[in-house]
């Protein structure tokens, strides 16, 4: 791809050109007027300083507009023949298009001064009133040309700007979403596979520990293994379809749990030796598949905690609706064994905690938990529904 000119070939070319013009009628206008002087040395000289300027404007707009003019004053005295006004035209354009009007304006009221002058100490043949008004509106013409274009030039680039803040908004949104939707993916995957394992070792550990003395029980446990793996598969399968028809029809994956699910997340618990009670208060009212799911992955991470970390053989599940909110809460029993045989607790949060006050913190939710003080722990999740939409 060709690359634009620079700029200073630009304004080089455009000096030459106008040189070439005056030189043009130094050389070839041999009849002279009535004080009009011959070209000489100083003549070429003063020439080369008039269009000099034309280079310099863009770093040093005032200096070469006073170099400019000041050297066209002294070649009016002198009466050469070639006129000297298109190099304040083109001069003029320059200083209005690349400068602001702190100088531009200054310059246009300069240039039609000093020009003006000059038709005056020219011969009469030449300063008559024709030659001053044509000087004066080119002169005019040319600022408004320069001023007009550099006008259009700032709204061009601004509009560029504003066209790159857009895209560079528009990517960090995609990378936004990108991340949010990994952090979701990731809390899917942990909920999945935390409460799956967690049910698959405690019944694996039964079995291996009655498979001699009870085998009733073991198949019972292998059974419960068994169901158990292959949910997590389906629920696997089913992220992991998500990741894959990305724009495709979805109709045929599996539907994301919710609190309708719950009977089937006990059973799975129960199977682990966790008794689950589940309370319902109010009426169900409609909740956005959002929180539905959410509310259900919280009470999920919270009974797989009971099964990891708490002696308690029992849970109670508590799910209240109202009008603006959804709130479940799961409560463990204080340990029915001496405190030496209880587990000792961990410390720190763990993914299960925060993942869990992440997922309520999407929806501008509450959520706590901690020992209750009788004994056990407690997890209260507060959904608002008042302002979320399906």
């Amino acid at each position: 791809m060709r690359q634009a000119p620079g700029p200073l070939l630009i304004d080089g070319i455009t000096a030459l050109a106008v040189f070439g013009l005056m030189a043009q009628q130094l050389i070839t206008r041999h009849v002279l007027l009535a004080g009009q002087h011959p070209t000489t040395v100083l003549t070429w000289l003063l020439a080369v300083v008039i269009v000099a300027p034309i280079l310099t404007h863009r770093r040093f707009p005032r200096a070469s507009v006073a170099v400019c003019l000041s050297a066209v004053a002294i070649y009016a005295a002198g009466r050469y023949v070639a006129y000297p006004g298109y190099v304040i035209f083109v001069l003029t354009f320059d200083i209005a298009l690349h400068s602001d009007e702190q100088v531009s304006v200054p310059t246009l009221f300069a240039s039609g001064v000093v020009l003006g002058v000059a038709v005056d100490l020219q011969p009469a043949e030449v300063a008559v009133l024709a030659t001053y008004i044509a000087s004066e509106v080119f002169i005019g013409g040319a600022w408004l040309a320069g001023w007009n274009f550099r006008r259009r030039r700032a709204r061009w680039t601004e509009l560029q700007a504003r066209t790159e803040r857009a895209e560079r908004e528009r990517q960090e949104e995609a990378r936004r979403a990108v991340t949010e939707e990994r952090l979701r993916i990731a809390r899917e995957l942990h909920d999945v596979i935390a409460h799956s394992m967690s049910v698959i070792a405690v019944q694996s550990g039964v079995g291996n520990h009655v498979i001699d003395t009870q085998p009733a029980e073991a198949r019972q446990a292998l059974a419960a293994i068994e169901a158990t793996s292959r949910a997590a598969l389906t629920e696997m399968r089913r992220l992991l379809g998500v990741l894959r028809q990305e724009g495709e029809p979805r109709g045929s994956l599996t539907p994301a749990p919710g609190l309708a699910d719950l009977s089937s997340l006990a059973t799975q618990v129960q199977d682990a030796g966790l008794q689950v009670w589940i309370n319902v208060e109010g009426q169900r009212g409609s909740v956005p598949p959002g929180i539905d799911l959410s509310a259900y992955r919280v009470i999920q991470e919270a009974l797989t905690n009971v099964i990891k970390h708490a002696a308690s053989a029992a849970a109670t599940v508590t799910i209240c609706y109202r009008d603006d909110s959804v709130t479940v809460e799961v409560a463990n029993q204080a340990p029915a064994v001496p405190v030496a045989h209880v587990p000792a607790p961990r410390t720190g949060a763990g993914h299960g905690i925060i993942g869990m006050r992440e997922r309520v913190a999407v929806f501008g939710g509450e959520f706590a938990a901690g020992p209750r003080p009788g004994g056990g722990f407690q997890v209260r999740a507060c959904f608002p529904i008042g302002q979320v939409t399906g």
